[in-house]
Formats: structure tokens, sequence, C-alpha cells
């Protein structure tokens, strides 16, 4: 029987765990709540991410005590080394594996888009983070702790920014924009002030905010000049990250791959494409960026082959069998 490997990619919204084995069988893709320990605690996060590795052993019809050989679990919100250590030592006493690796998130995505493994990585899902890797092996990263570390970007940041331009257009502070027709209709309400007002009371979680991302989006493409500066603005710092990470690895002479990945970069936005290309151009010219064509859970199962000792061959079949495959 060959051996078996859980790969897992934890966003802020979504995780999803990817069961197979070491012929590049794909065996069960399951998909649970983000990965939130900055809020919830590791110890919570941990214990989600063992129920869903059994609920993927019982999809595949396996026992709840079938032994993993390799897992490798690229979560969000674990963005410094010692909240790596925290969590594969308890994911470690917690038994999901004989060898757990744990990462950030954002090396899942290079490790799909990229496969010699080098280059930089940008995640833009509900929020935003990126990393890069040298081919020598050093590697880049940002804090990410929100705010108080000068980030921006992302899905929660592109809705709020635009209910916040539809206000500001109502009350004289900002231009006029569709935007204040566009957004209310998602939570049935008659205005952005209405949804402002139910957001600040507690009726609607910030969170949920995230959904008007997407019409944020589609506003822009319309034609609409205040959502177009805020897609554009998620452009400029997309194009910031990278730019930095390749100015600290010296990698602004060298060819090098920039995957974009996420929810808000995978989801074929032109404008945001465009606009990210053509900064490029001009700010690192070298720079290869592309999309990734995969969900980023392929670089995490990709890592736990590769800790297996398994053929590219295998991996390679396997990230096929991703590409063609959906999470139940």
């Amino acid at each position: 029987m060959p051996d078996l490997v859980v790969g897992v990619d934890g966003g802020n919204s979504k995780t999803d765990l990817v069961l197979a084995d070491t012929e590049g069988r794909l065996l069960a893709w399951v998909r649970g709540e983000g990965t939130r320990p900055h809020t919830e605690g590791m110890e919570v996060t941990t214990r989600r991410l063992a129920e869903l590795g059994r609920r993927a052993l019982a999809a595949a019809g396996l026992p709840g005590t079938t032994p993993v050989s390799v897992g490798a679990y690229f979560l969000a919100n674990v963005d410094r080394r010692a909240q790596e250590r925290l969590a594969l030592r308890q994911l470690t006493e917690l038994g999901v594996a004989e060898r757990t690796v744990v990462r950030n998130d954002t090396l899942a995505v290079l490790g799909a888009g990229a496969p010699d493994g080098w280059g930089v990585a940008v995640v833009s899902g509900a929020g935003i983070n990126a990393a890069a890797v040298h081919p020598g092996g050093r590697s880049a990263r940002f804090l990410s702790l929100g705010d108080i570390t000068g980030d921006w970007g992302g899905g929660l940041a592109v809705a709020r920014a635009g209910l916040g331009a539809a206000v500001r257009a109502g009350d004289g502070r900002g231009p006029a924009t569709r935007l204040r027709r566009e957004l209310p209709g998602l939570f049935g309400l008659g205005s952005v002030e209405a949804v402002a007002l139910a957001v600040g009371d507690g009726d609607i979680p910030v969170t949920a905010l995230h959904g008007l991302a997407p019409v944020v989006f589609a506003t822009a493409a319309g034609g609409d000049v205040v959502a177009r500066g805020i897609v554009e603005r998620l452009g400029d710092e997309i194009v910031a990250m990278v730019t930095a990470l390749l100015r600290r690895l010296r990698l602004l002479r060298t060819a090098t791959p920039v995957v974009l990945g996420g929810g808000t970069l995978q989801n074929d936005h032109v404008l945001l494409r465009d606009h990210i290309g053509a900064r490029l151009a001009v700010e690192a010219p070298l720079a290869r960026p592309r999309v990734l064509d995969v969900a980023p859970v392929a670089g995490a199962v990709r890592e736990a082959l590769v800790v297996a000792g398994v053929s590219g061959g295998v991996q390679r079949r396997l990230r096929l069998g991703v590409a063609g495959g959906g999470a139940l």
C-alpha cells in the first residue's frame, strides 16, 4: 500500500485539505473554516485542522486512525517563526501525521505556481500577504499584522473601501459613484448608510462585508471611476509588496517568477491583472507575473510529496488531479 500524505492551505475565510497517496492519486478534498489563530487561539485552530483531516479520511472511506506519512500545513495568520513552532508542536501532539511541516500560506501559492521552488508569491484573498524565496534558499516576508504594520489589501479591504466611498459620496465628502446603488442589495437594505449602521451595531459582522468585494470589482469593470480607483489601489499595494521583496533579495536584475494567488487574484479580474502587469513592467521589468491556475492547496500537497521523497512525475500527476478536482 502506498503511503498517505496531506496538504493543507489554510486561508482567512476557508481551509482546503487534500488527502492523497504517494502514487499521486487524490483520495479526498475537504473544506473547512478559515485559519484564525490570532483571534481563536492556536489550540482551537489545530484541533479544527485535525478534525478536518479525519473528515478527509472518512470521505476516502478510510478509518480515522489510518496513519498519514506526511502532513504539510500552510496556514494564514501563522506569520512568525514562533507561531510556526507552536502550530507544529500542537499538530504533532494531535498525531495528524508521522512527519509534519508548517509554513505560512503564501508559500503554498509559490509551491503551486513556481515549479523550481523560488520566486515571489502574493496571496490576496480576504486579506493580503506576500513572501519570496531566493534561488539560493534565502527568504523574505512581511510582519503582516494588519494596519499596525502598514498592510492594506485583499477582498475585505476592497469591500470596506467601497462601502466607505459610497457613504462619502452621499454626504458630500467624495465624488459620485454607482457603488451607492450597487452595494446595499447584498444585505437586502435600502442604502449604504443602513449597511454601515448595521455593521456598527453588530447586526452585520465586519467579516460579512467581504461579500461586497465582487460588487466593487464588477462596478469598476463597468467604468465607475471611484470603484476603479479602489481596484487600482489594490494593484499598487501588490506591486509595492513584490518590488520590496525583489529588492530585499536582490532579485530586481533577475528574471523572477511572481505567482499571484487567492480569490481576488484568481477570479479573472482583468482590470486588476492588467494594472499589476503595467506597473511591474515599469518598476520591475524582469518580474514574470502569472496568475495561479490551480488551487493553492496544490502547493501544500506538493510539499508533502517532496518531504515523502516522491518523484516529480508523481507530483505533476497529483497537481493535475487537484486542478480537475474540487472540495467536498
